[in-house]
């Protein structure tokens, strides 16, 4: 059941295999019985990071003037993905790269031409050699970064394993982390933003990560913090990245406008089963998890479906979301799915 391999055939210019191979050799995997090891992306992961640093065909480079945001296909990305896939540390990953690795658009290649860390005041010896006509990458001078979650138990989804991988590797030496707060170098930052730190808010920062936003809304102010970094953000040419589990579509979420936007320029990664499995089938929701699951070797399967048996007891829809990855309406919905659809191919006299 899992996606075909020709889902991945990456034919566009992008710097994510250069930010992949950054991250692999900067990032070690913060937790579990791999701690300590390079952080290898998975197949689901390394698309969604070649495909957020996909690059324009016509992007021109202007040594004096670099293009930031508009050099990329896409202004932001969007992941949705069932609990414990790897969204967390893959984000922590990628902002890493935005704090200290390749993370701008910097020309296109001639052949012999090489990233070499060494010039960018890190001694760890990295180094990418450029095919003819690949972009290539530089790190951003100042780098601003802000971490956003509706409480810091959930923002350190992002912010915990970053914590390790600087701590567990060669990025310790240039980037000092706290418990909300880690300084880049001398004038760059990270910070922890939550719903009881918006302060924080309104700065121009050049990429920002935002976690479960399926439960950022208008009633707990969460989608005004949305809107007030993306406005930061487009003001210095910087982008930005969501993560979150499937979206309740009863709550109107920033994960849903997301999902629902017509924009061109937003990357969505999200794995939908085929409706015709049912989760409440036990033979069906195998097949379901082993879909949604897959490119994620780390989770165990019968755990998870223990965990959705017993969920399902008292929150189905729940259930669904978290560990399908199935888009349903929770127990609050005030009409049934596809009720509003249906009456709309009602006859007027019905």
């Amino acid at each position: 059941m899992a996606p075909a391999v020709e889902q991945y055939v990456v034919d566009f210019p992008t710097l994510g295999f250069l930010a992949a191979d950054w991250i692999e050799a900067h990032c070690p995997v913060p937790t579990g019985f791999q701690r300590g090891q390079p952080f290898v992306q998975s197949d689901w992961q390394l698309w969604c990071t070649v495909n957020h640093y996909q690059v324009k065909r016509r992007a021109r480079w202007v040594p004096e003037r670099p293009i930031l945001a508009p050099a990329f296909h896409n202004r932001r990305s969007q992941v949705i993905a069932p609990q414990k896939t790897g969204k967390g540390p893959w984000l922590a990953g990628v902002t890493l790269n935005e704090a200290r690795g390749p993370a701008l658009f910097a020309g296109w290649a001639h052949d012999g031409e090489a990233y070499e860390c060494s010039d960018w005041q890190c001694d760890c010896g990295f180094v990418y050699e450029y095919r003819e006509g690949e972009p290539k990458g530089m790190p951003w001078p100042t780098p601003h970064i802000q971490l956003f979650a509706s409480s810091f138990e959930q923002v350190d989804n992002t912010y915990g394993p970053l914590k390790e991988m600087v701590r567990l590797g060669p990025l310790s030496d240039s980037i000092r982390v706290g418990e909300e707060f880690s300084r880049i170098g001398t004038d760059g930052k990270i910070e922890a933003v939550t719903s009881s730190a918006l302060s924080r808010l309104g700065a121009p920062i050049t990429f920002g990560g935002f976690d479960e936003t399926g439960t950022w809304t208008e009633s707990n102010k969460l989608k005004g913090v949305g809107r007030t970094a993306r406005r930061g953000l487009a003001g210095i040419g910087g982008r930005s990245i969501e993560t979150t589990n499937v979206y309740d579509p009863s709550m109107n979420s920033t994960a849903q406008e997301t999902a629902e936007s017509r924009a061109h320029d937003i990357f969505r990664f999200y794995r939908r089963p085929p409706e015709h499995l049912k989760f409440k089938s036990s033979a069906d929701r195998r097949k379901i998890l082993e879909f949604v699951y897959a490119g994620s070797p780390w989770v165990d399967l019968d755990a998870v479906e223990a965990e959705a048996v017993e969920l399902m007891e008292k929150d189905p829809q729940e259930a669904e979301r978290f560990y399908g990855n199935i888009l349903v309406q929770g127990k609050g919905a005030w009409m049934p799915d596809d009720l509003w659809a249906a009456t709309e191919s009602m006859p007027e006299d019905a």
